[in-house]
């Protein structure tokens, strides 16, 4: 229970910050989805400037 809320409290803010630079903006391929989950889970790395991409 007690990781519960860091856990979650981390996913929205990785929701938050994806969504802002635009990571939600298409995701029509699985590469694009995979950007997205990324940027949700790595989320700081994306607010200090680093553009997380996969791409074939």
């Amino acid at each position: 229970m007690p990781l519960r809320t860091p856990s979650l409290i981390w996913l929205v803010a990785g929701l938050i910050v994806a969504f802002v630079q635009d990571y939600f903006d298409s995701l029509g391929t699985i590469s694009q989805i995979l950007t997205a989950i990324l940027a949700v889970l790595l989320w700081p790395l994306v607010l200090i400037g680093f553009d997380i991409r996969v791409s074939r």
